[in-house]
């Protein structure tokens, strides 16, 4: 194992609001954290009253918003004795490159199908991270191709432990709950003030979903926005509140003292214009974002999450001119080592196609 990757354990303030959930999910440390909360000076919103959380800065193997989700998902995987992740994304997803990384650091071997989306820079370099990671990827093409071949990958695994697309399950959106929470005490210290609006980038809508239970909890006011990057048919007013409601029932379940909250108090929306054609397709806006996606977290974004996140947060402020408003980034600010080339074995499982010809960007 890689010296320094995983962190002493932490207290998490979800466990200190509710002691017997401590006692009754399992969580591994992951996070270096907290994470810290940073005025967020630029050009793209060009006022001040904007801040940011560095979620990008989450771990020094990779940063992103799986991360606090694996915390507790690939603690479950553990005790339950499993041997091998099965996961699915695009060929340019985070999670499966999260699920790759952090699953093979603690000893699990990992299956992923990955289904096509435009081939931009980004996502060819994550496909080659995945093979540099480890991880065992195959093929699946379209959406039903590639949940069949999920399915395939499960059957064939040895005690194998699915872990969904997007890592948006109940247990796992426990650590968005606490990451809320993390930032109410961080306004409490007086690190930041309270947002009167949070932005991030929806796909699944987890990330989402967890801190509205969060702010719920809170009893904050703020107004929560995710900036839509998939089909509407996966990321959709009635997703995101059935999200909100099972990850509810989950703590409620574990939690006697969290039957007393209202999840219907929790302000939550989605921002619709910033998709473009769909889900990973370049949109001129989120190009020209992607510079200062770089400056803010030094990396080079990409346009499926941070480009069209960062074209979201500028359309917000115009909508909320005097509000303070908090951006959530949920990209890596560490960028993983990658493969040089393919090789015989990932060209086979047919994704050659990914590596001919230009790519949009």
């Amino acid at each position: 194992m890689t010296s320094g990757i995983i962190p002493s354990p932490r207290e998490l303030p979800l466990f200190a609001e509710f002691p017997e959930l401590a006692r009754a999910v399992p969580w591994r440390p992951l996070v270096h954290g907290p994470t810290a909360v940073e005025p967020c000076e630029t050009p793209l919103v060009g006022r001040s009253g904007v801040f940011h959380k560095r979620d990008d800065r989450a771990s020094p193997l990779y940063g992103g918003n799986k991360i606090r989700r694996f915390e507790f998902l690939l603690a479950d995987a553990e005790r339950r004795g499993a041997r091998c992740l099965v996961t699915a994304g695009g060929l340019g997803s985070t999670q499966v490159m999260a699920t790759i990384l952090f699953g093979r650091h603690l000893g699990f071997e990992v299956s992923a199908a990955l289904f096509d989306q435009p081939v931009t820079t980004f996502a060819r370099r994550a496909l080659l991270s995945d093979i540099a990671g480890g991880g065992s990827i195959v093929y699946g093409g379209g959406y039903l191709g590639t949940a069949l071949r999920t399915a395939r990958a499960y059957r064939r695994a040895e005690r194998p432990y699915l872990v969904m697309p997007g890592a948006s399950s109940p247990l796992a959106l426990l650590g968005y709950v606490d990451a809320m929470l993390e930032l109410g005490e961080q306004v409490r210290r007086g690190e930041a003030p309270r947002p009167d609006v949070i932005v991030v980038p929806s796909g699944s809508a987890g990330t989402l979903a967890g801190l509205a239970v969060g702010a719920a909890i809170l009893r904050w006011p703020t107004l929560l926005v995710g900036v839509r990057i998939t089909d509407l048919a996966v990321c959709n007013p009635l997703t995101v509140r059935l999200l909100v409601e099972a990850t509810g029932r989950y703590l409620f379940k574990h939690a006697r003292r969290a039957t007393r909250l209202s999840l219907g108090d929790a302000r939550v929306r989605l921002h619709h214009g910033a998709i473009g054609p769909g889900y990973g397709h370049p949109t001129p806006e989120a190009v020209a974002a992607l510079p200062e996606v770089e400056r803010l977290i030094g990396v080079p974004g990409e346009v499926t999450y941070s480009g069209k996140g960062l074209v979201g947060l500028s359309a917000i402020a115009r909508e909320h001119p005097r509000a303070t408003l908090l951006y959530w980034h949920t990209l890596s600010g560490v960028q993983p080592p990658a493969a040089t080339e393919l090789g015989p074995e990932a060209r086979s499982a047919g994704f050659a196609k990914a590596f001919a010809g230009p790519v949009s960007v």
